[in-house]
């Protein structure tokens, strides 16, 4: 730690030179709160199985102002998911890559987290980094300490964004770096979105640690889908902070699939707040070699008659490591609640670890919850029966897979996209190349 707060000290007007100085007025907090608290202690109650310090023990560089990459991500990447009508937007190594505006509807915005603030300074003050530093730990204050930039989607009173928005994330240079981002999300009242966020690292580049942090903001009546590809490489580091507060009868689906990486831990909170809110939060690992997949999750039901589903599925082979801890916790003044949580996993062998803990606090009588967790490996009657009918022995076992993660996808919607990952995880599943994104 004692490095970064050098750093912090030292290299502090070079940070916040090229940034909004409302973005720069959060750090001082953020600082005393990293100070004090250090990263998330090891083995303590929510991080058993993910050290931070460690993780981020190395003299990591950072791309400040005078580091930003000079690739144009329109040349290097193409988006190859077909049927996806959207307004793409980059960060590239954690600033938003300008680009002449899209035509949005009348007052949204999509774009950098510094000209928001530039346009938009009550708004910005009154969302950006609420949830983060009420609820978030010190991995968050560190984001907050050094982030530059990020992306905004803000959607208005009852406006309607038709087309999705698609932001590629690409992490890339040729020496070990540091990326902090932030993604902010503000739908007022009746708005309606739908967000994909793709992950992107260069095989062949130096380790590549990113921390991020997202704050959604679902208003009362608003519908919000979070859509979240990882597709990174093993010398990656991706630790994230995703806080979600809704208002009265709002509708949130966040789906995570991680289909490549190196280590990554993804941490949600989401609050109902309002009465009649809905939450479908979902995720999908596929993991081998020494790969390693920790989410950690916690629905808060605070008030009546709110809904909560979570699924949670991981395939892991060779000696891959999955975790999930998921908490959904049911306060007393939340009568009505309907709250389900299941956390299934397929393991390839006995090299590979997972380690679940599903769990429900319930402070409340008239509510329908349910939680439950099972591994295990594939069905040998089910592959037996496959093979006795002339299917092979790899086609029956990619089929049970394959088949294993369909309800994740199923409530995708986007279908460009849930069919473009069916494709993904087939040939991630054959142990082919897989590229969401082709290079030209």
């Amino acid at each position: 730690m004692r490095q970064y707060i050098d750093f912090f000290i030292s290299e502090r007007q070079k940070i916040d030179e090229s940034c909004s100085p409302l973005l720069n007025s959060f750090r001082e907090k953020a600082f005393e709160t990293f100070r004090l608290t250090d990263f998330p202690a090891y083995r303590s109650e929510n991080y058993q199985y993910t050290d931070v310090g460690v993780l981020l023990k190395d003299d990591l560089g950072f791309y400040l102002n005078l580091l930003k990459s000079g690739i144009n991500p329109h040349k290097v990447f193409y988006c190859n998911v077909p049927n996806l009508n959207s307004y793409k937007y980059f960060v590239v190594n954690g600033h938003f890559f300008q680009e002449p505006e899209k035509d949005l509807p009348s007052g949204a915005f999509a774009g950098s987290l510094n000209v928001f603030a530039e346009r938009h300074p009550e708004l910005f003050s009154r969302y950006y980094n609420s949830q983060a530093a009420l609820y978030g730990d010190g991995l968050a204050a560190f984001n907050t300490l050094f982030v530059q930039d990020g992306f905004v989607l803000y959607v208005p009173e009852n406006v309607v964004l038709e087309k999705a928005v698609q932001l590629t994330n690409i992490s890339t240079g040729a020496v070990d770096s540091l990326i902090n981002r932030r993604i902010l999300i503000i739908l007022e009242r009746g708005a309606h979105a739908k967000l994909m966020v793709c992950d992107h690292t260069n095989e062949d580049k130096a380790m590549s640690a990113a921390t991020q942090v997202v704050e959604v903001y679902a208003g009362e009546n608003a519908s919000f889908d979070f859509y979240e590809l990882e597709e990174s490489a093993s010398n990656t580091v991706r630790l994230t902070n995703n806080f979600i507060r809704q208002a009265a009868s709002s509708s949130v689906i966040v789906n995570n699939v991680t289909l490549s990486n190196g280590y990554t831990r993804n941490n949600y909170r989401i609050d109902l707040t309002g009465k009649g809110a809905e939450t479908n939060l979902q995720g999908l690992a596929i993991a081998d070699a020494k790969q390693t997949i920790d989410n950690f999750t916690l629905i808060n039901h605070q008030t009546t008659d709110c809904r909560s589903r979570e699924l949670f599925k991981y395939l892991l082979d060779d000696e891959a490591t999955g975790v999930f801890k998921g908490k959904i916790v049911v306060s007393p003044n939340a009568q009505r609640t309907e709250a389900y949580q299941s956390n299934r996993n397929l393991l390839g062998n006995r090299r590979c670890r997972m380690y679940s803990q599903p769990q429900l606090e319930i402070n409340a009588d008239d509510v329908k919850c349910s939680h439950g967790m099972t591994t295990g490996q594939l069905d040998e009657a089910a592959l037996f029966y496959m093979r006795s009918r002339g299917i092979s022995n790899e086609e029956a076992i990619l089929l049970l897979k394959s088949a294993f993660t369909s309800d994740v996808l199923k409530d995708i919607r986007l279908e460009g996209l849930r069919d473009r990952l069916k494709s993904l995880i087939e040939k991630r599943l054959r142990g082919e190349l897989i590229k969401c994104q082709e290079c030209f």
